[in-house]
This record gives structure tokens, sequence and C-alpha cells, in this order.
């Protein structure tokens, strides 16, 4: 130890151990360089020897150096883990203060936004809640701030009145349920009330026979009049007229198929259809321009018509399902059942677009000879021109046929045909004693136009009959 007084010598700060590293190296490598020099002179190898104890002695250094800088290395890493658990610990913290941040935020976010339910309730006006609401709503203390006060007492007013609505709703299903009860009896009631008026029918048609009145038969004719074609429907109605009206002694039935008659009306009705459209297309078809003359219109081609040959002579009578009845009865007999003097047949024959008329059971000329002449020059073997030309001008009406087409018919139907030439012009080209005649039949005819016809008709037939009868 130094004595009180003494000046210490200064001491030299020690070497880092890096900086004692390179000296070593830069040594060694100095030692190398000469021995290999002396190597390439070819000097004694006797300085080798201290060549290769400096190298040795720098060696060690380089050891001692090692050791140091792993001993150093091993301080700083204990002085490093000892430094870093305060610093992961104020990290962990750091971390839970800025979870806990983001927790806050978001609970005040969520408070912010949140959004309470009576915003979107329609709150009765304060006027009508002083005014209608019960007195322990009003005078209730719910809250010290008055204004959050009125709204709860308001909440709560409108919560009354909820309830209360509940309670209606609830009894207004009670009365749903047994209206609907009510409402299902009378559905099955109405189900099966149809069986019940059918066996009423039923049981009273022995009633409807006995007093005249067949209400049943009368509905069944008239649904069948529906199916008639259109001039047997004006025969029928003129008849059903006449003698609803006047009291005629006439009685009128519809007999034949009615499902065939459906038949009929719909594939009409497909044909009307079919043609309308045709027409249609046909228009259109004109007033398109072609394209080769420049916009121009086409010209109108005619129609082919088609053949006189192609003409199915056995269904130029064909008639329709439906006919009427007319039973003319004896206007003399007292009783409540008259007789019936003739009955007549009107059928349409659908080609030739005539209503011809028959005698019922006159396979003889006996029914004939009651309706031919009825009226002058009516004899019903002529065809009317247009219907004869549709088919073949040719044509000739079958005189073995018992119905025919007479014109008082045509007329009862409303069929009336134009004649082919004017009267007026006719009468100059014949002469004075067919012209005579001529007139005189159409005067005849516009006499009878003029009066009632079905009348004139029925009592014609009844005054001929009862001649007929008389006779035999």
């Amino acid at each position: 130890m130094a004595e009180p007084g003494e000046i210490l010598p200064e001491r030299k700060p020690e070497k880092c151990p890096y900086e004692i590293l390179r000296q070593s190296k830069a040594s060694v490598e100095e030692i190398v360089s000469s021995m290999l020099s002396i190597k390439k002179e070819g000097k004694s190898k006797s300085e080798y020897r201290e060549l290769v104890t400096q190298i040795l002695l720098n060696f060690v250094t380089l050891r001692q150096a090692n050791r140091a800088i792993l001993l150093e290395e091993d301080r700083v890493k204990t002085e490093t883990e000892r430094a870093k658990a305060p610093v992961d610990f104020t990290t962990l913290q750091l971390h839970n203060l800025m979870y806990e941040k983001s927790h806050y935020l978001k609970a005040i976010k969520a408070c912010q936004d949140f959004k309470s339910k009576y915003p979107d309730i329609e709150l009765v006006p304060e006027e009508e809640f002083f005014r209608d609401a019960p007195e322990n709503i009003k005078s209730s203390v719910i809250s010290n701030d008055s204004s959050h006060n009125l709204m709860l007492k308001r909440l709560n007013f409108e919560l009354f009145q909820r309830k209360e609505l509940c309670k209606l709703h609830e009894k207004l299903e009670e009365q749903k349920k047994s209206l609907q009860g009510i409402i299902a009896n009378r559905k099955k009631f109405l189900l099966s009330l149809p069986s019940h008026l059918k066996s009423l029918k039923k049981a009273s048609l022995p009633v409807q026979h006995q007093l005249g009145v067949q209400h049943t038969k009368k509905l069944k004719q008239l649904h069948s009049a529906e199916l008639l074609p259109p001039p047997l429907y004006v025969i029928y109605s003129q008849l059903l007229a006449q003698k609803e009206a006047f009291e005629e002694m006439i009685e009128m039935e519809i007999v034949g198929s009615v499902k065939d008659a459906q038949a009929v009306a719909h594939q009409q009705a497909t044909k009307d259809n079919a043609k309308a459209s045709s027409v249609d297309n046909s228009k259109i078809d004109e007033d398109l321009p072609d394209e080769e003359d420049d916009g121009q219109r086409r010209r109108k081609r005619p129609r082919k018509v088609p053949g006189k040959e192609s003409v199915d002579h056995t269904r130029i009578y064909q008639a329709h399902p439906l006919k009427v009845i007319l039973h003319v009865l004896d206007d003399e007999t007292p009783d409540l059942s008259p007789t019936k003097i003739v009955t007549l047949i009107f059928e349409y024959l659908m080609k030739l677009n005539v209503v011809c008329v028959g005698v019922e059971g006159s396979e003889d000329d006996s029914g004939k000879d009651i309706l031919c002449n009825l009226f002058p020059d009516d004899t019903g073997l002529e065809l009317p021109h247009q219907s004869a030309k549709m088919i073949d001008s040719s044509v000739e009406f079958d005189k073995t046929r018992t119905s025919r087409p007479y014109k008082w018919a045509q007329h009862l139907a409303g069929i009336d045909f134009l004649p082919e030439v004017s009267p007026l012009v006719g009468g100059f080209e014949n002469s004075n004693e067919e012209s005579a005649k001529h007139s005189s039949i159409i005067a005849g005819l516009s006499l009878y136009r003029q009066q009632n016809r079905v009348q004139t008709v029925v009592q014609r037939i009844r005054a001929r009959k009862k001649a007929q009868l008389a006779l035999a």
C-alpha cells in the first residue's frame, strides 16, 4: 500500500479484449510472413524457434482474449435478462391498459348508439294524455326530473291502452270464432240444400201434374231454348209470346238431343272465331307493302270458289238436333184439357239455312194438304233462290220429304229473302196477266206481313184441319 502523501503512478487503462485480439492477429500475421521470407531466402532454421515461441505466446493471448470476450458476453446476457423482466412487465401492463381502453371505448360507443324503444312509440299528445289518462297514472311520481317523469307517465299510459286493446282483441277473437262456427254450419246446410231441393222437386211433381203447373218441364224447355238456332228460337219465342199474351190455344215443346245441340253450338262458335281471325289476318296482309313493288299495296287475289262437284248432296238436308213441336188445340172444347187437333214439327236445315215444317204422324198426303198453299203460291216445293245458290242452283227440294220449307215458316223464323229481280222491273218484261198475278201475290204478302203472323197461321191451320175432319 502507498504511504500517506505518496503519489501513486497512473494506472494504464486496460485494453479491450477485442483490441488485444486484433493486435494478436496482426502479430501472428507478421510472424508468419517473416517465416515465409526466411524459408524463401534459405536462412538458418535457428530463427524459427524464436518465431514459433512468439506465435505460441500470441495463441495464448488469443485464447485469453476469447475467454474474456465470452465472459463479457455472458455478463451482458445476464444483465440483459435481468433488465428484460421489468420491460416485459411494463409491456404487459401497457397491453392491459390498451385492452381496457378499447373495451371502454366500445362501451361508450354502444351507450352513445343505444336507442330506446319509446322514440318509435307514437305516444298520444300531452293534451290528450292529461284529458284521458287515469288519475293514478297522472298523479304518480317516478323520477325527480319533471320532463323525464312526464315521459314515463305517458309511457305507462301507452302500456295501459295497449293492455286494454289486447283484452278487446281477445274478446273479438272469441266473437270471430263463434261467427266462424255459425258460418260453417250455414255452409254445411247450403251444401246439403241442393239434395233437399231435388227431393222436394221430385216430391212436388205429382202436385204439379195435378194442378197443371209444370214448372220443372218449363225450366227444361227454357234451358233447351238457349241452344236453339236463331230461326227456331224466333219461332219458339213468337209462339210463346202469342200464347202468354193472347191465351192462344196452343202448346209448344222442344225435343231432341241437348248434348248434340251443345256440340253444334261449340263447333259454330269455334268456326266463327276462326273466321274472324282469318279476316283480321287477311286485312293485315293486304295492308302490308310489297318489297318488290317499292311499297305498293298487294293486289287482292280472288278467292277460289269450290266446285259444284264437291258438294255433298247427302248432307244438304242435315237438320239441327233440336226441333220445335207446336200442338194446335181445339178452341171450341169447353173442357179443362182441350184436345189436340194437329201437331206441327219445325226443323232447321243448317246447310240450306231454311226452316221446314211438317205434320207429325202424316205419312200420306193429308199433312201436306193442310200446309200446302196455306198462303198464295206457297207449295213448299221451291227452295229460296239464295239458299239453293249456296249449294247448287240446279238443286231441287226432295218432294218425298214430309217437312217442307214453306215461305210463311221462313217469315215466322225471321228469314226474309229478297227477290232476284225488282217487282217493278219484272212487271215490264212479263205479260199483263203475269204482271197482274205477280202484283196480286206481292199485295197478298204485304198484307200478310202487316197482320199478326202467328195468330193468322194458327187460325188457318186450325180451320183447315177442322174442315178436313168434317169431310172425313
